[in-house]
C-alpha cells in the first residue's frame, strides 16, 4: 500500500446487484470505501461522485483494475486526472499502476492510454460476439423472445373455422387444451393481423 498523508479511499464497482464486490479490495484496510452496482458506460454513478466530492488532498484512492474505474478510455484518463487534480494519488491493483497527483510521468501516461484503449476494444470484441451469436441462434431457432406461444397458425385457423361454424369458445378452448383468454387473445391478434 502507497504511504498517504491524507486517507486511504477505495472504490468499488460491479454491474449488477446480483454480482459480488468481495474479491475487490478485499486485502486491504481502507478508511473509507464506496461502492456502485450500477454500469460503468459513463461517469453518472451515485458513489463515484460521492468519492470524488469526498477526496481531499494528500487522500490515496485504490481501485482494483482499470475496468472498475471507466469502461472507455475517454472517461478513463478524465477520471485519472480529475483524482490527481485533486491532489490525490491512484492506485490500480491489478494493473500494479500508481498516478500520483505530484508527478507528471508520460510513461505511465502512454501506459494508461494503451490499456485503456486495449480494454475498451476488447469490450467491443465481446459485445460484437454476442450480437453475433444471439443472431446465429435467432437463425437456427434456438433462441425465442418471449413466451413461447400455445397455440400455433394452423390451431388458430381452426379455431377461427370452429367459431364461424357457431361452436361455444369454451369447447374451442377445451378441444386446444387452452384457457379462454388465451383463445380470446390468439382470436383477438389473428384478426388484428388479417386487416
Amino acid at each position: 500500500m502507497l504511504q498517504a498523508k491524507g486517507q486511504t479511499v477505495g472504490y468499488i464497482r460491479v454491474s449488477s446487484v446480483m454480482q459480488h464486490t468481495d474479491r475487490q479490495l478485499a486485502d486491504l484496510s481502507l478508511d473509507k470505501v464506496f461502492e456502485d452496482k450500477v454500469s460503468g458506460k459513463d461517469q453518472e454513478r451515485p458513489a463515484l461522485k460521492a468519492m470524488l466530492d469526498y477526496i481531499r488532498e494528500g487522500d490515496c484512492v485504490y481501485v482494483h483494475s482499470l475496468d472498475r474505474l471507466a469502461r472507455n478510455l475517454t472517461d478513463l484518463l478524465d477520471l485519472v486526472e480529475k483524482i490527481n487534480a485533486k491532489g490525490c494519488s491512484l492506485h490500480f491493483l491489478k494493473e500494479h499502476m500508481i498516478f500520483e497527483n505530484n508527478k507528471s510521468d508520460p510513461t505511465s501516461k502512454l501506459l494508461l492510454s494503451v490499456m485503456g484503449a486495449v480494454a475498451e476494444f476488447e469490450r467491443s470484441l465481446i459485445r460484437e460476439r454476442q450480437r453475433e451469436g444471439i443472431a446465429i441462434a435467432k437463425a437456427q431457432g434456438k433462441l425465442h423472445s418471449g413466451r413461447k406461444e400455445k397455440l400455433n397458425q394452423e390451431q388458430i385457423k381452426e379455431a377461427v373455422k370452429l367459431k364461424t361454424a357457431g361452436v361455444p369458445l369454451a369447447k374451442i378452448a377445451v378441444k386446444f387444451g387452452v384457457s379462454r383468454p388465451t383463445l380470446y387473445r390468439a382470436l383477438k391478434a389473428y384478426n388484428v393481423n388479417k386487416i
